[in-house]
């Protein structure tokens, strides 16, 4: 199953949960009684949560083997200054500044548990944090660092927060990083999960040239 249709599926089961407990909680002969009207209210409570789990699904994208999650390129404005542009996987593009040598990326990524894990679900990310560093240290702890939040808040939850660190009941949460690699005017690279996690690719001559004076 893919991953764009589990949200449909989770709407589909609040719903359902909350047609019944919806009937349970309007049915005058069960209503008197509180150990229904109690069940009534937890579906009721159930679906809630469903749809907000839903909605905030949507705020993820499927992690499909060797496609690219998004392409960065660097314009230098300035000694140790660079515009980075991030390339989203729908065309879209955005620019964020960054001050230092290197540049570094974090991304969510969410996998999935019992059921939808049985159905072959693929997991999903969100792209989480882009900063910069200097090389020198003592740059590093004078100036001040740059880093900006890529992800968008959660509607209700923070469906991540909620997951990490084992606690969730229907999803894994766990986060993937791609190496300090160096910014270049004119470079551009490609960020792509591999089976060694996430890393970040040269897509041209000047990427791969720093690539070579970095390593």
């Amino acid at each position: 199953m893919s991953f764009e249709w589990v949200p449909l599926v989770i709407i589909a089961i609040g719903l359902v949960l909350l047609g019944v407990g919806g009937w349970v909680l309007m049915s005058r002969q069960w209503f008197a009684q509180w150990l229904t009207g109690s069940a009534g209210m937890l579906l009721v409570a159930m679906a809630a949560y469903l749809g907000f789990l839903a909605v905030n699904l949507y705020q993820y994208e499927e992690l499909s083997p060797g496609k690219p999650l998004a392409t960065l390129s660097f314009r230098e404005t300035g000694p140790q200054e660079y515009i980075a542009t991030l390339g989203y996987r729908d065309g879209s593009t955005r620019d964020y500044p960054l001050k230092g040598d290197l540049w570094h990326m974090d991304v969510r990524i969410l996998q999935w548990r019992g059921f939808f894990a049985l159905l072959g679900s693929r997991p999903g990310f969100q792209l989480e944090e882009l900063r910069g560093r200097y090389l020198s240290l003592e740059d590093e702890r004078s100036r001040e660092p740059v880093a900006h939040r890529l992800h968008e808040p959660g509607i209700g939850m923070d469906i991540w927060q909620r997951s990490y660190g084992g606690r969730g009941m229907m999803l894994a949460a766990g986060r993937s990083s791609v190496r300090f690699l160096p910014m270049a005017d004119g470079a551009i690279f490609e960020v792509a999960m591999t089976p060694a996690g996430l890393v970040g690719r040269p897509l041209n001559g000047i990427a791969e040239d720093a690539l070579a004076r970095w390593d």
